[in-house]
C-alpha cells in the first residue's frame, strides 16, 4: 500500500517538475494550434481567394500577427535553452513589434467592418466589431504590464501569455460551431488562461497574482462583449455605426 502511494506521490512530483520546465514553451505551440487551425477554415476565401479584394491593410495585419505568434515562440526557446541576455535582448524587439499590433489591430477591425458593410458580406459588422475592440484593449493591459515587469520573471511570463491569449479570440471564433459555437467562442482563451492556473496550483500549490485578476477580469469582460455584440447593445451600436460611417 505504502509503495503504490509512494510510486503516485513520485509520478506527480515528476510531472510537476515537467511542468514547470515546459509549461510556458508548450504554451506557444498550443497558442500556435489554435490560431493555425482556426484560421484554416476561413483563409483560403477571405486571403488567398476572396471574391471581393480585401483591403491590403487586412494582409499587413495577417502578418504582424503571424510575426508576433511566431517572436514569441522564439523568445520561449531562448529560455528553455538558457539565452535569458540574448532573450532579454530581443525583447526589445518584440517590445516594438507589440507597440505595433495595437494601432494595426484597430485600424483593421474598422477597415474591414467598413469594408463588410459596404459590400454587404456582413450585416452584423458594426456589432461585431466589438470583439477586436476588446480584444486590443486585453492585449495592450497585459502586454504594458509585462514590460513593465521585465525584470520579474514570474509576473513577465505570465502576462505575456495571457497577452498572447487574447489574440486568440480571432481564431476561436473560427472554429467549426460543433467544436465551439459561435456565442461562446471566448470560453476558449479563458480556457488557455486557465491551463495556466492549472499549472500554478499543481507546480506551486498555489495561484500567481496575475492569474487572480486577469482571469476573472477577461471572463467578466467576455459575458460583457458577449452580450454586447449578440443584442446590439444601443452604447456600443451608436459608436461603432459612427466610427464605420453609418447612421444608426
Amino acid at each position: 500500500m505504502r509503495s503504490g502511494s509512494g510510486g503516485r506521490i513520485a509520478l506527480a512530483t515528476k510531472f510537476a517538475g515537467w511542468l514547470d520546465r515546459y509549461f510556458y514553451f508548450c504554451m506557444t505551440l498550443l497558442v500556435a494550434a489554435v490560431i493555425v487551425y482556426g484560421f484554416s477554415h476561413t483563409v483560403g476565401e477571405n486571403l488567398i481567394h476572396p471574391a471581393i479584394p480585401r483591403p491590403r491593410l487586412l494582409y499587413f495585419h495577417g502578418a504582424i500577427f503571424s510575426a508576433w505568434l511566431m517572436f514569441y515562440i522564439f523568445q520561449s526557446v531562448l529560455i528553455r535553452m538558457r539565452h535569458v541576455r540574448v532573450h532579454r535582448l530581443t525583447g526589445w524587439f518584440g517590445v516594438a513589434l507589440g507597440a505595433v499590433v495595437i494601432p494595426v489591430g484597430i485600424a483593421t477591425a474598422i477597415t474591414m467592418a467598413r469594408f463588410n458593410t459596404q459590400h454587404e458580406l456582413d450585416s452584423d459588422a458594426a456589432a461585431d466589431m466589438i470583439v477586436p475592440f476588446f480584444d486590443m484593449v486585453c492585449f495592450t493591459i497585459t502586454f504594458a504590464l509585462a514590460i513593465y515587469w521585465r525584470k520579474k520573471p514570474e509576473f513577465h511570463r505570465r502576462l505575456i501569455l495571457i497577452a498572447t491569449c487574447a489574440l486568440t479570440a480571432a481564431g476561436f471564433a473560427r472554429f467549426p460551431a460543433h467544436l465551439l459555437p459561435p456565442t461562446i467562442f471566448y470560453a476558449g482563451v479563458d480556457l488557455l488562461i486557465l491551463l495556466g492556473v492549472a499549472r500554478d496550483w499543481i507546480v506551486n500549490r498555489k495561484i500567481h497574482p496575475v492569474y487572480r485578476y486577469a482571469l476573472p477580469a477577461f471572463i467578466g469582460g467576455h459575458v460583457v462583449v458577449m452580450y454586447t455584440m449578440i443584442h446590439h447593445a444601443a452604447y456600443w451600436m451608436n459608436f461603432a455605426q459612427a466610427i464605420i460611417g453609418r447612421a444608426p
